[in-house]
């Protein structure tokens, strides 16, 4: 992979499941900081916030980290209206790292009057979600920090995602969303900025086609999928977009990036057809390291 400078990283489904890392994730990030390889974890997961992050992942194993090394769907969603509305005011809806991110960036709660509805991770009291609807009602715009309707919990359990949430505001007030977060255009290239490197020079690693593989192809990021997280290889041929490469886990990757792989096949272009038809892919893809999701789930996003 000569053209690749720095890396945007997806974080549940690719360096770790749960609360346990996933194989090789370590040595994956430790080769990263040691090679001086630019790199940022960008998470839909407005909750944390990057203080948070690297205290989690330092008890998960990996030390070494920063806050500058996280840029989450809270961060992007004030980044997006601090830039676009000056003065404006927000009624939130959500955990720490939504609060703190809008905090930083001047962004004041206001339940009386406020600009915004902000909807982001987290689950919410009927009263909040009454006062919210209320807030709309009287003229409030409704932004919610990412799309994704269901986030894993633990492999064969998940949990609503702030998508679910502002559709519920959504079909009561007949007011349309506007999501930030992956796969948003603006979500990638404001992470891109952190690395100071060209758009062609970046590669998207996520375990998720809607937010992960789409966002990076349609701002032209090249885009490796991970098959430790939410996605089969059998689904590949759902999507008429598709990654760059498809690899079983991040340790691929890394001996991708040292050049150590043993064979080339380590990292393979899949097409629709090989996805539809896997046992015709690459042996290496076809053993599954996490178990699936039970199907049928709804769409992760709209």
């Amino acid at each position: 992979m000569p053209q690749t400078k720095g890396l945007l990283i997806d974080m549940d489904g690719v360096i770790y499941r749960e609360n346990h890392l996933l194989p090789r994730a370590a040595e994956f990030v430790h080769f990263l900081i040691e090679s001086a390889t630019p790199f940022v974890f960008v998470t839909n997961n407005s909750a944390p916030t990057p203080e948070d992050l690297v205290v989690k992942l330092s008890h998960l194993g990996i030390s070494g980290l920063s806050v500058r090394h996280f840029y989450t769907a809270a961060m992007n969603t004030a980044e997006f209206l601090a830039g676009t509305h000056p003065c404006c005011t927000a009624f939130v809806m959500g955990d720490a790292g939504l609060n703190l991110a809008l905090q930083k960036a001047g962004i004041p709660n206001d339940s009386i009057r406020p600009t915004y509805v902000v909807v982001g991770e987290g689950m919410q009291s009927t009263e909040k979600l009454s006062k919210a609807h209320e807030l709309l009602e009287r003229g409030a715009r409704l932004v919610a920090t990412n799309p994704d309707n269901w986030c894993p919990v633990k492999n064969e359990v998940t949990r609503p995602g702030a998508g679910a949430l502002a559709a519920y505001l959504e079909a009561s007030t007949g007011q349309r969303a506007y999501f930030l977060g992956k796969p948003n255009p603006y979500m990638f290239q404001r992470a891109r900025r952190l690395l100071q490197r060209r758009t062609e020079e970046v590669m998207m690693v996520g375990d998720t086609m809607e937010t992960d593989i789409r966002g990076a192809i349609e701002v032209g990021m090249q885009a490796c999928l991970v098959l430790t997280g939410s996605t089969r290889l059998e689904d590949l041929g759902n999507y008429v977009y598709q990654p760059t490469c498809v690899l079983e886990g991040v340790g691929d990757l890394l001996d991708e990036l040292k050049g150590s792989s043993k064979d080339r096949r380590t990292v393979a272009h899949q097409s629709m057809t090989e996805a539809t038809h896997p046992k015709g892919a690459h042996k290496h893809l076809q053993k599954r390291t996490e178990t699936p999701y039970p199907k049928p789930r709804p769409a992760m996003t709209k």
